[in-house]
Parts: structure tokens; sequence; C-alpha cells
């Protein structure tokens, strides 16, 4: 069990952890302090290690050897095999001033960080520790090469969403599991539809951020799906519309929204009364769905900000599905509102 006694490092360490997930995220500044006080501080833990994984991805002075050099220590840290200060030093001081001061700020403090996960419990550390580790070897595997444009196909952007955020889901699954005996009666069924769950908000990111991306030299578009509509996504420009460039956008969105209809399953699975963490899922779902929407009207945006979600729109989803989280038809309900109009694709398996 964590030591939170008044006035302890620990709770010092818990509170610089709550402070800059502030700073470092908008949806899981948002989502986390829903869950239930035990589940909380572990899940926020689980994401901020992650934050520093997808930190070293980003920045953009690291050759690809410094960053996997980056990435095998950071395992080692997480494990506990490594000083996390000296770690955390080296890597704010590699990064440039293309990398968020926060981050810069969540680098230095990677010890807290690990301090926090050294005392949580040997089940809730075995998951964060295979969720950092298989996220950064599947990095090491991604690292763009220079000219290249985009995935190759669809079961390589499946691929890559699993290691960004299908490990994510399955840590989930551990981390519930670890938490609740009625929520464990489900692990199969949870398993088998985390990472399908995790895509689809991922999905709906990387559409979010498509010319973000694109004008930082990074593509995760399918080649494959553009090429069948009959764009080349070597010819991709933010200023210029392209014939069949809507129409790959469109199928991609269809199979965003099969990954979220996955994602509904999962969050159903959860007990009703454990609102909270019903509440924690069902916001980035909801947020999801909204851009995917947005997207889909507005094919031809050539800026993630042409289609951020207003504060009363991000305030409408959590207010609605607040009220919503512990009635399973009304969340059906809501869903099929939320598509209605959307191209669809069958379901990915589960």
């Amino acid at each position: 069990m964590m030591n939170t006694s008044p006035g302890s490092g620990r709770d010092d360490d818990l509170a610089y952890q709550a402070r800059i997930l502030q700073a470092v995220s908008r949806t899981y500044a948002l989502t986390i302090p829903a869950l239930p006080d035990r589940l909380r501080p572990v899940v926020g833990n689980a994401y901020l290690l992650c934050r520093i994984t997808d930190t070293i991805e980003d920045e953009p002075g690291l050759s690809p050897a410094r960053k996997r050099a980056f990435w095998e220590r950071l395992n080692e840290v997480v494990g506990g095999r490594q000083d996390a200060a000296s770690f955390g030093r080296e890597l704010a001081a590699a990064l440039t001033p293309a990398t968020p001061e926060p981050e810069r700020e969540l680098a230095l403090g990677a010890s807290r960080i690990v301090r926090v996960t050294a005392g949580l419990r040997a089940p809730q550390r075995a998951a964060i520790e295979r969720c950092v580790r298989v996220m950064s070897r599947g990095m090491t595997e991604f690292q763009r090469q220079p000219g290249s444009v985009g995935l190759k196909d669809l079961g390589q952007l499946d691929r890559y969403c699993y290691f960004v955020a299908g490990v994510v889901g399955e840590t989930l699954v551990e981390l519930f599991c670890d938490y609740s005996s009625e929520i464990e009666a489900h692990r199969k069924e949870l398993t088998a539809l985390a990472v399908s769950h995790a895509q689809g908000l991922q999905m709906a990111n990387i559409l979010t951020d498509l010319w973000d991306d694109w004008e930082n030299g990074a593509c995760w578009l399918p080649e494959d799906v553009f090429r069948a509509a009959g764009f080349d996504l070597g010819s991709l420009s933010r200023g210029r519309a392209a014939p069949g460039f809507d129409e790959g956008l469109s199928q991609l969105v269809a199979v965003t929204r099969g990954h979220l209809s996955n994602a509904l399953r999962f969050i159903l699975l959860i007990p009703p009364h454990e609102a909270g963490i019903r509440r924690h899922l069902l916001w980035a779902v909801g947020l999801a769905l909204l851009a995917l929407r947005r997207i889909y009207r507005t094919p031809s945006f050539r800026q993630g900000r042409n289609i951020r979600l207003t504060r009363f729109s991000v305030g409408a989803v959590v207010a609605v599905t607040s009220v919503a989280a512990r009635r399973d038809s009304v969340l059906k309900f809501l869903f099929r509102a939320a598509t209605r109009g959307l191209p669809s694709a069958q379901p990915p398996a589960s």
C-alpha cells in the first residue's frame, strides 16, 4: 500500500504528480480526477510515465539512436534499476525548445513520478512497467525514416496504435481488475475489447492532428486506404484539395467509428455503480466522437485548431455522460445519436 501519511514525502510526490498532470494533458487532466480515490494516483502515474515515453518520441532534436538509449534507460528507471534523477536531468537537457516547457518539467521531475510508482502495489507496478516497456519498444520500431510518407497499410496503423494506445488499454484492464473483484469477473471480455477501445481514441487523435503532424514531418495515415481511393499520400499538401483524399479520410472515420463502438461495449462491462470509472472512460469516448463528427463534416480542414472542440462542447459531453453514466440504455441511445450520419464499417473483431 502507498504511504500517504500527512506530511510524508509520498504526499509531496503525489501532489506534484497531480499538478504536472494538469500541465501536460488536457484530456487526462479532465478524466483522471473522475476515477475513485484508490485508482486516481495509479492511473495518473501510468499516464505520466507514458507521457515521458511519448516526449522522447516527439523530440525532433534526438536521433533515433539517442531515443532508443533514453527509452532503454527509462525502462531501467521504472523498474528501479537505474537512478531516476540523473535520467530526468539528462533527458531535460537534451530537449529542444520544440518540446513544451511542461514536458521538460515532467522530465526533470521523473524521479518524483518513479517514487510514486515504487510505492504502488506489486500488481500495479508490474502492469505499469510492462506498459512502458511495450510502448517504448514499439516506438523504436516506428521511428520515422527521412523522406517516408505515411504507414504502409491499415495493418501497420493497427500495429502502431497498439504500441502507443492499445497497450494502455490492456494496462487499464489490469489496474481495474486489481481494484475490483467484480470487474475482475469480466477480465476476459474487457481484455478482448481493450485494444480496440484504445485504438478508437488514438485514431481520432491521429485524424484530428494529421496536419499538425504533417507539418512536423510525421504522417500516420495508411497509404493503402488512400491509394485505393485514388490519392497518393506523397502528394499531400495542406493548401490544396485533392481528389480521393476526402474519400480516404471518410474510410478512416468509418474504421474509427467501429473501434469506438467497441469502446462503448468495453465501458458497459464496468459495473454501473462504478460511475467514476465509467465517467473517466465515457468523457474520452464522447470527446473522440465529437471530434470525429467535425472531421467528417469538414474533411477540407487544414489545421487541428479548425476542428478543436469548444469549451461548451466539452462541458456538454461531460454533463450529459455524467448524468447517464449508470444507465446502459441511455448510453446506447447517446452513442447512436452521436454516430448518426457517420460512415460505418464492420466493428473490428474483438
